[in-house]
């Protein structure tokens, strides 16, 4: 205690650690910082403990002849089996390289000018990055939440996270991108325990999808024709991970939105090739309406059970027709099943409408555009359950164009003129989780989004180019039977010239069944199979 006149200054008696104690706790701090690191990368430690031990019982032999080994290794897994080189083995380590050298270097930076930093107790809390995994085109980076962050909030700010990092496209998904695998044989079970780990529900993570190369940009061949098809997974396009993306066509209608010249005919052609198998056993009947006259299907005539082009008195025929087919199974398989199973006898109707706005909405007749509403309003409603499905494509996706957009379970949309129009064919949101459809480039020809089932986010693809070559071809190999327009007696039918149809052989088969399903059923009914 010090005084200096009248005034009292009283000093606390400071406590002075020795230099050799404050020396001491630094070490312990340090030590323990550097454990735990270790125990957070095993890798990289063990790898490094294990350089160190080779260099210091061989000498640099000892570190070069590894790597080379092990690169001689690494390029012969990748020759036989590259989807499991990548990953297994590049893309966990380019992620890891990528994660210290591209991404945690400016990661402060970007979480804080994109507004995802927040502020708590006066100090700034950012986002923790928590892995990245990489591929052949993307980056995939888990990255934990603020506390009291949701997933919009990523998914608001998608374009501006893709150019903070030097990027043109990402996506921002609240779940796991990735499917977990098929785990088979004697180690499956230890699989597949790993994989309810790794693909469990972390709701405080999200999954940043950053495209480093994209793969959309060349044209996608056409998918080979399966002998049976798969309706539950129907290849149609090629994903920005470079995997198929499948349709899953059964009991449910699609909806394909796209300005003109963006590459509609590639979704529709490439559906009709995926069933070209089924067309030519008789399990799939395609019910074509070309308002464009001829112009877009003609072409495939003979694959086409029903095709009306010329007069709308045919299609709205055509229409009824289907409604008809809906009405009849309905009464024959209430109370037996609730999804109708295609079979030869009883087969998948599709309903392919090119142009849908020149049926709702351009048609100056009022009373027949009334009635195709009316047809094309039962069908999407009580379609799907008994087999009769709409597969339509438009320009225009607003509500006065096409009323009952909603009744479309799938939509795609391609290259779209405005903002607004994404949300209408994708559903309210979908721009702002990152389907910029209104900001296509002039070469993204059959580029466009979908959703994919299960999750609200949308993923990027591009659609197989079928050229006018292939569509011939097909048309010659997989032509619909004689019978394929006898589901119903033909009301008002199209004056179009019919193709000639050559019998073909018909296997008494049902894809979708068991032999032993079928069997039983044939028992029920009396031994008569149908």
């Amino acid at each position: 205690m010090t005084s200096a006149g009248d005034l009292l200054i009283a000093r606390p008696k400071r406590f002075e650690l020795p230099v050799w104690a404050v020396l001491l706790g630094l070490l312990l701090r340090w030590s323990w910082r550097a454990a735990w690191w270790c125990l957070r990368h095993p890798v990289a430690t063990g790898t490094a403990a294990l350089a160190l031990t080779l260099y210091v019982e061989y000498d640099w032999p000892g570190l070069v002849v590894p790597v080379v080994l092990l690169s001689a290794a690494s390029a012969v897994w990748r020759w036989r089996h590259e989807s499991s080189w990548w990953a297994w083995l590049a893309g966990p380590l380019l992620g890891s390289l990528r994660r210290v050298f591209v991404y945690r270097r400016v990661w402060r930076e970007a979480m804080t000018l994109c507004g995802l930093a927040a502020t708590y107790d006066h100090r700034t809390v950012l986002p923790e990055l928590l892995a990245v995994r990489s591929d052949q085109a993307l980056d995939v980076l888990t990255v934990r939440m603020v506390r009291g962050q949701t997933p919009e909030e990523f998914q608001n700010v998608t374009a501006n996270l893709a150019y903070a990092f030097g990027r043109r496209h990402a996506r921002v998904y609240s779940e796991c991108p990735d499917e977990p695998p098929t785990r088979s044989g004697r180690l499956g079970w230890l699989l597949r325990a790993v994989d309810r780990v790794r693909f469990r529900d972390r709701p405080t993570v999200v999954y940043l999808v950053l495209v480093r190369t994209d793969a959309l940009r060349t044209v996608v061949p056409p998918f080979p024709v399966p002998t049976v098809p798969d309706f539950t997974a129907l290849a149609l396009a090629r994903r920005e991970d470079l995997r198929t993306w499948s349709l899953h066509l059964l009991a449910t209608h699609v909806l394909v939105g796209g300005a003109t010249r963006r590459g509609k005919g590639s979704v529709l052609w490439s559906l009709v090739r995926a069933l070209g198998g089924g067309i030519a056993s008789g399990l799939v009947r395609l019910w074509v309406i070309d308002p464009k006259g001829w112009m877009e299907f003609a072409i495939g005539r003979p694959m086409f059970a029903r095709f009306a082009c010329k007069s709308f008195e045919a299609m709205a025929d055509l229409l009824d027709e289907a409604v008809e087919v809906l009405r009849e199974r309905q009464t024959r398989l209430a109370g037996v099943v609730r999804v109708h199973t295609p079979t030869e006898a009883d087969p998948l109707v599709v309903v392919v409408i090119d142009e849908m706005a020149a049926l709702t909405a351009y048609l100056q007749d009022a009373d027949l555009r009334k009635r195709i509403a009316s047809s094309l309003g039962l069908l999407l409603s009580q379609g799907a359950g008994v087999g009769v499905l709409v597969v339509a494509a438009l320009q225009d996706p607003r509500k006065e164009v096409l009323p009952f957009r909603d009744l479309f379970p799938t939509r795609i949309a391609l290259g779209l003129t405005e903002a607004s129009q994404v949300d209408m064919v994708l559903g309210d949101g979908a721009r702002n989780r990152g389907a910029l459809a209104d900001q296509m480039p002039r070469w993204a020809k059959g580029v466009g989004y979908v959703i994919l089932d299960g999750t609200p986010e949308p993923i990027r693809v591009r659609f197989s180019y079928v050229t006018d070559d292939d569509i011939r071809a097909m048309a010659v190999q997989h032509p619909a039977p004689v019978d394929a327009a006898d589901i119903l007696a033909q009301v008002g039918r199209e004056t179009a010239t019919e193709p000639a149809r050559v019998p073909l052989p018909r296997r008494p088969s049902g894809p979708l069944l068991p032999e032993s399903l079928r069997n039983l059923l044939d028992r029920d009914n009396g031994g008569e199979r149908r």
